[in-house]
């Protein structure tokens, strides 16, 4: 009898010591990420700023709804793309490097066919939108046709880099990512400088420029990538059972990825046709905020889902479920950290930090926010049902009710309806949605819908209402000062941080944290 409890003790404490690897490199790739988003988040904030002083609110907003009618090709790619990382993911789990070498080979090759379709279609279709139905003043059509053909070069050359990237982050390999993508932000601060300084038109020659930083970060990352992985090595492959496989989970996720274009560039696109590209300015101000904020869950997500797919893989669905609850709440939590002070004292960032503040983008920058806290806490979720492979439910549900923002949109604000109206319609479809998700997973992995409810939603929906009250109540007293901003600021964050301490995280979390604090504090005295 004692070598089965021999055996089983083993099995345990490998579990046990791997479960804990795990953890150790989830947190070292968010660490890593975290100073490359803490450097990127301060360049793009500061680049913003001096793009729109230098473009003008009219070309800023150009640039942003003629980018958003290339981005709507998206819908083509995103789902591919989905699928070429979940396939990577996966047999980094199983351990077969083989099929590894032939799932890159084809990946690549599948993106090359792609962008060839969509550079027809965008030259058939696209240029016909801009010109025919876009809301942009004569005298900058021009500038706006170069920008668009600029936007379909850079637009193609990071989809044929998204099976580069699928690999470096299914290795986990996030130093590297973080490097280059720091590399990416610093190119970005030299443009700043030298649109300052532009020979013909400022427009044209941002537009030239980002097309141009877009090829060489596609270059380093090739470079990498043949260096450090050996599945990276391109050769014509063409696996007829792969693709059909490949593409039959790509077929259900154009429907997602559908759904999520319409949806963003949809609704920029609606703005641009009732309300002009000086609202799709505004709007585009917001998406920044968003995105310097966001990316710190994106990071930390980004650390996250190989590990869900990988343990999924694996069978491990109890080390599953406990990712998607705990990265559930973690995104969250970081979110509304950095978000609770950005949205009380919104009017006053927007007025330090661009002087020149586009009517509407307070109120785009507080809503854009809160539509990000909302999605969060679905992003595990996700990664799991993409894990599974079992998308065809899920995407007919989940992308049928994003599709409806576009149309929803679309009638309230032709019957005058506010701009914000796109994204308050965008956070209650979002509701929605989640409640889709955790129905479906109920059935396909057995998730406890019950127990999400409990351990994510209710918990996280507490720890907002708790940790804004004092916030929100020394805001309304408070004059708009640099003192008084300041000041909620770190009412925010302490309310924030300590709601979460003594009523989003449970008994063995509270432990946890003192034991770190513990050990930080010993090392300190010493």
């Amino acid at each position: 009898m004692r070598k089965p409890d021999c055996a089983l003790s083993l099995f345990l404490t490998k579990k046990m010591t791997d479960t804990a690897q795990n953890n150790k490199r989830i947190a070292k790739n968010t660490l890593l990420l975290y100073v490359r988003m803490l450097f990127m988040m301060a360049v793009t904030l500061y680049t913003s700023r001096v793009v729109l002083n230098t473009l003008g609110v009219e070309d800023f907003g150009i640039y942003n709804v003629v980018g958003g009618v290339v981005a709507m090709f998206s819908v083509i790619s995103g789902s591919l793309s989905a699928a070429i990382s979940r396939f990577i993911t996966y047999e980094l789990g199983k351990g077969d490097k083989e099929k590894l070498i032939r799932i890159f080979s084809s990946s690549v090759t599948i993106q090359l066919v792609l962008g060839l379709i969509i550079l027809i279609l965008a030259e058939a279709i696209g240029i016909w939108f801009l010109n025919a139905k876009m809301t942009i003043p004569t005298d900058r059509m021009y500038a706006a046709n170069w920008v668009f053909q600029l936007s379909i070069l850079t637009f193609i050359i990071n989809l044929i880099s998204v099976p580069y990237n699928a690999a470096i982050i299914a290795h986990e390999k996030m130093s590297a990512f973080a490097y280059i993508s720091i590399l990416e932000v610093v190119a970005k601060l030299v443009i700043v400088y030298m649109l300052l300084w532009s020979p013909f038109d400022k427009l044209i020659f941002y537009a030239i420029l980002m097309a141009s930083v877009a090829l060489i970060i596609r270059f380093v990352y090739g470079y990498y990538c043949k260096r450090h992985f050996e599945e990276c090595t391109y050769h014509f492959i063409f696996d007829k059972e792969l693709l059909k496989k490949m593409f039959g989970f790509a077929g259900w996720n154009f429907i997602g990825a559908t759904s999520a274009v319409l949806r963003d560039q949809g609704g920029n696109i609606v703005i641009n046709l009732f309300c002009g590209p000086a609202v799709n300015a505004a709007r585009g101000i917001a998406y920044q905020v968003n995105n310097a904020i966001s990316g710190f869950v994106s990071n930390f997500m980004m650390a996250l889902n190989p590990q869900i797919t990988k343990s999924y893989a694996a069978g491990d669905k109890e080390y599953m479920m406990t990712l998607i609850h705990q990265g559930a709440r973690l995104s969250f939590y970081i979110l509304l950290i950095l978000s609770l002070p950005v949205i009380i004292n919104a009017h006053y960032i927007l007025t330090l930090w661009l002087k020149i503040v586009p009517e509407h983008t307070t109120q785009f920058v507080q809503l854009v926010l809160i539509f990000a806290m909302s999605e969060s806490i679905s992003n595990p979720l996700i990664t799991a049902m993409l894990a599974t492979g079992n998308i065809r439910n899920y995407q007919i549900v989940v992308g049928g009710l994003q599709i409806m923002n576009l149309p929803i949109s679309y009638i309230l604000l032709r019957n005058g309806c506010m701009p914000e109206t796109v994204l308050i319609v965008a956070i209650c479809i979002s509701q929605c949605c989640l409640a889709s998700r955790l129905y479906m997973l109920r059935g396909i992995i057995g998730l406890s819908v019950r127990e999400y409810m409990s351990k994510v939603y209710f918990n996280v929906l507490a720890v907002t209402i708790l940790s804004a009250i004092i916030p929100c109540i020394s805001s309304y007293y408070l004059s708009e000062t640099f003192i008084s901003f300041i000041m909620i600021c770190a009412i925010s964050v302490i309310c924030t941080f300590s709601v979460i301490y003594l009523v989003g995280c449970n008994r063995n979390e509270r432990q946890f944290i003192l034991s770190k604090i513990t050990a930080i504090k010993s090392k300190f005295r010493k």
